[in-house]
C-alpha cells in the first residue's frame, strides 16, 4: 500500500510521502478499530492526493474566473468525506485512462438535461484546464431532453465564464463557453445521454440526481457508473433566493470537480 500511494502522488514528493505514511502507520498500528484505521488511512491519501498545483497559465482564464476558481479550490476541506471518496473513484478512472494514453471521458446525467448536469460537464472541464491535464473529455445528457436552463447559464457567468448563445430564442439553444479569449469553447446543448457527440463506450457515467439515477439502472457502454447526486437549484426559481440557489449549487460543484482533477 505504502509503495503504490507513493507512485500515485508522483516521485517528486516520495519524500513528504514517505515522512507522512510512516506516521500514519505508526498511527494505524495503535489502531483497534479497523473502520477508525481505514479512515486515518484514507485521510492521510486525501491530504497528500490535494496538493496537485495549478497549471494555469498567464492569460488562461479570465481574471474574474480565475479568481473564483482559486477560491474553490482553496475550499476543498469543506467537501464531505464520502463525496471526496466518490470523487476519487472517478479521478482515479481519470487517472488510469491517461496512462495508458487514452482520453477519459465524463458525461454527467440528470432528468432534464438543464442544470446540474451542465453545471458538472463545464466546471468538470474547466478544472481539468486549470490543474494542466490533457485529454480529459467532459459531456452532458439526460433521461430526456429539454433546454440547458437561462438560469444555470447565468450562474456560470457570474463565476466568470464568458457564454454566447446560437439563435438563444430557440427551444433547445446551442451555447459556446470561454474560459478567455483565446480559448476553444465548450458547446453545450440539451439531449439524451447517449445521443452525439457524446460517447457511447468507453466512459464515466456520473449521475447528478436522483431521478436520472434510479430511472437508469443499467447505462449501456460506460465503464463506470458513479452516483454524485446534487440538490437541484430549481426548488428556488421564480423566488426571491433563486440567484443564491444558483450560486451555492453552481460553486459546490465547482468545488468538487476542482477536488476530483486535483486527485489525477
Amino acid at each position: 500500500m505504502y509503495a503504490s500511494q507513493c507512485k500515485r502522488i508522483g516521485f517528486r514528493r516520495w519524500r513528504q510521502a514517505a515522512k507522512l505514511w510512516t506516521k500514519v502507520l505508526s498511527t494505524v498500528e495503535r489502531i483497534r478499530d479497523p473502520s477508525t484505521a481505514l479512515r486515518v488511512i484514507h485521510s492521510a491519501e486525501s491530504l497528500l492526493m490535494t496538493e496537485k498545483q495549478p497549471a494555469a497559465k498567464q492569460g488562461s482564464f479570465y481574471p474574474e474566473l480565475l479568481e473564483y476558481l482559486n477560491e474553490r479550490a482553496a475550499s476543498f476541506a469543506g467537501i464531505p468525506a464520502d463525496r471526496k471518496s466518490d470523487l476519487a473513484k472517478v479521478a482515479d478512472y481519470i487517472r488510469q485512462c491517461l496512462s495508458q494514453g487514452e482520453p477519459a471521458k465524463l458525461t454527467f446525467i440528470c432528468t432534464h438535461n438543464s442544470r446540474r448536469s451542465h453545471l458538472s460537464q463545464i466546471w468538470a472541464q474547466v478544472a481539468a484546464q486549470y490543474y494542466g491535464l490533457d485529454g480529459v473529455e467532459t459531456f452532458s445528457g439526460g433521461t430526456e431532453a429539454t433546454a440547458l436552463n437561462p438560469r444555470a447559464v447565468a450562474a456560470l457567468q457570474r463565476g466568470g465564464l464568458k457564454i454566447t448563445a446560437d439563435e438563444p430564442n430557440s427551444a433547445n439553444p446551442h451555447y459556446a463557453v470561454f474560459v478567455s479569449d483565446g480559448s476553444k469553447p465548450q458547446h453545450c446543448f440539451s439531449k439524451v445521454y447517449d445521443a452525439p457527440p457524446n460517447p457511447t463506450t468507453g466512459y464515466v457515467a456520473v449521475m447528478t440526481c436522483s431521478q436520472a439515477d434510479d430511472a437508469c439502472p443499467l447505462v449501456m457502454g460506460c465503464d463506470l457508473r458513479m452516483p454524485i447526486r446534487y440538490e437541484d437549484p430549481k426548488v428556488a426559481d421564480d423566488t426571491e433566493f433563486e440567484a443564491q440557489r444558483y450560486d451555492e449549487r453552481s460553486a459546490q460543484i465547482c468545488g468538487e470537480m476542482l477536488y476530483l482533477m486535483s486527485l489525477v
